[in-house]
């Protein structure tokens, strides 16, 4: 199963569940009266090896952090899987064994969608290391992918167990080829027909800075200003009158500017007078920390902190798109377990000087429940200000995409992790989004890797791993809505009503019994 997430090796993933259904398998069928405890000890084990050998590398953000995450993702699975073989041996059907689809899909959702979320590891994921296979995510988004993945693992099973003597050109087996390959074909199809951009809409000039400040030592403990000054020594001569944007990474401004007094913002000001004055049609899309302080008490949030004046006020993750026309604002709302936010801020807010310091403000930060788009109205362009940890989510990003996006910029600091898979996991995860939504995205990482990414998820001017670096591109508009950005993770909302009824029929099937 981890392996599945290095050197191209993704082809495994479609039967890397099989040893565990074996497993399930023989359990069920025994007499033994421990096999519910052995089947989740041994899932357990099985989940935690998954988990440690994919994203081992959170270890070097936080120990303390890893272990828990480590622990606490891997019970969520092997929960999952033992509720499906409760289910499964309850109903004492064939089919029993495509229960597993639905339950892991409805997990996956709701794993996305609370203070806990940790969904490095959904199984769609791994195609973004070959994105060329799941060109039809425009259709289903990455919940397509778990599906294909469950599917043809349950097919591997049923075929190893109902079938004792296999001839390679035999019908199951043809039908397990037939399943891998189909949608591949399929992907590959639409490639070919699908116009591209290029030919449609006219260009964005965009120019991406990779910075590369070390998060630890320097970037949160060099004076700003000193910063902002080799900013300007790095784009010097590429910006230009035709220019459309500049893009800089997650907390660039690492100053906590006052979102009451951004006209005095001294951070904003720089930009101003050093940048936008000289290039007076140029839109600078940066990271920053900011606060904001509450003046009505029905505005308190559960993240607010108290000042020594009495007043509440949060802190935040945020966005702003600079031009002589004004400030557009977006605060990060897929916040990370543990470092941005402390899980269910309203229950355990007394622990919140217990989160992970991660450089800048720690503690529970505030967000936002809809998602801002930094409009253009000259251009009718639209920019989806997608920080860091937020590029994950798929369904999250269709949000942007209805508000009018029509680029994609991902701002993130990837230093976090050394020169580990963690940063190129998290490059190779902004594929699926491009494709999902067919939205050409401009990445800038502090460290880690800048590029661009065309709507078929092709990555290129790509930076090398710390290093200083302007990158520059013209990227193309996208006003057209996919299916999946139109409608949503169907899949997923399909697979939590079905999950819904099975434990409506499962309930009612024991209380009869």
């Amino acid at each position: 199963m981890a392996v599945s997430w290095y050197w191209h090796l993704t082809i495994l993933v479609f039967f890397a569940f099989v040893p565990l259904l074996m497993l399930e398998d023989n359990l069920t069928k025994s007499n033994d009266p421990k096999r519910k405890l052995k089947l989740f000890f041994l899932s357990y084990l099985t989940f935690l090896i998954f988990n440690l050998g994919v994203t081992w590398w959170v270890v070097y953000a936080s120990f303390g952090g890893a272990v828990m995450a480590f622990i606490f993702n891997t019970l969520f699975m092997a929960m999952v899987f033992a509720i499906f073989s409760n289910f499964k041996k309850v109903f004492n059907k064939a089919w029993g064994i495509w229960l597993l689809v639905p339950l892991w899909i409805a997990y996956e959702y709701g794993h996305s969608s609370w203070d806990l979320a940790w969904i490095w590891l959904t199984l769609g994921n791994v195609f973004a290391f070959n994105h060329n296979w799941v060109q039809w995510y425009e259709f289903t988004g990455t919940s397509g992918g778990t599906l294909w993945v469950l599917t043809v693992n349950i097919l591997v099973f049923q075929v190893l167990t109902n079938y004792q003597k296999l001839k390679f050109l035999s019908t199951p087996v043809l039908k397990i080829a037939g399943a891998i390959i189909v949608p591949v074909l399929f992907s590959y199809t639409i490639a070919l027909i699908r116009e591209p951009l290029q030919t449609k809409t006219k260009p964005a000039s965009t120019i991406v800075v990779q910075p590369n400040m070390d998060p630890y030592n320097d970037k949160f403990v060099l004076d700003y200003e000193l910063q902002f000054s080799r900013l300007l020594k790095l784009i010097s001569g590429k910006v230009t009158s035709e220019t459309d944007y500049l893009v800089l990474p997650e907390t660039f401004i690492v100053d906590n500017i006052n979102e009451e007094l951004l006209d005095e913002a001294e951070p904003l000001t720089l930009f101003y007078d050093s940048i936008l004055r000289k290039f007076p049609d140029l839109k600078i899309v940066v990271g920053a920390s900011s606060y904001l302080f509450y003046r009505d008490k029905k505005d308190v949030t559960v993240t607010a902190r108290k000042h020594e004046s009495g007043e509440y006020f949060d802190f935040f993750n945020t966005a702003l798109q600079l031009d002589l026309k004004g400030r557009q604002l977006y605060h990060k709302s897929k916040l990370v377990p543990g470092a941005e936010l402390m899980p269910f801020p309203g229950l355990l807010k007394p622990l919140e000087s217990l989160a992970l310091d991660m450089g800048g403000t720690t503690g529970s930060l505030g967000l936002q429940k809809e998602r801002t788009v930094f409009k253009d109205a000259k251009s009718n362009m639209g920019v989806a200000p997608v920080i860091c940890y937020e590029s994950v989510f798929s369904d999250y990003i269709t949000e942007y995409i209805r508000n009018g996006a029509t680029f994609i910029f991902i701002i993130t600091n990837d230093g976090w992790w050394d020169d580990t898979p963690g940063y190129k996991q998290h490059l190779n995860y902004a594929r699926l989004r491009a494709i999902e939504n067919r939205r050409q995205i401009a990445r800038s990482a502090n460290t880690g890797v800048s590029c661009f990414i065309d709507e078929f998820g092709n990555i290129s001017n790509a930076t090398k791993w710390w290093e200083e670096a302007v990158i520059e591109k013209n990227i193309y508009p996208n006003n057209e809505l996919t299916f999946f950005s139109r409608f949503g993770d169907l899949i997923s909302y399909i697979s939590i009503g079905v999950s819904f009824i099975i434990i409506v029929l499962f309930l009612i099937y024991r209380v009869k019994k």
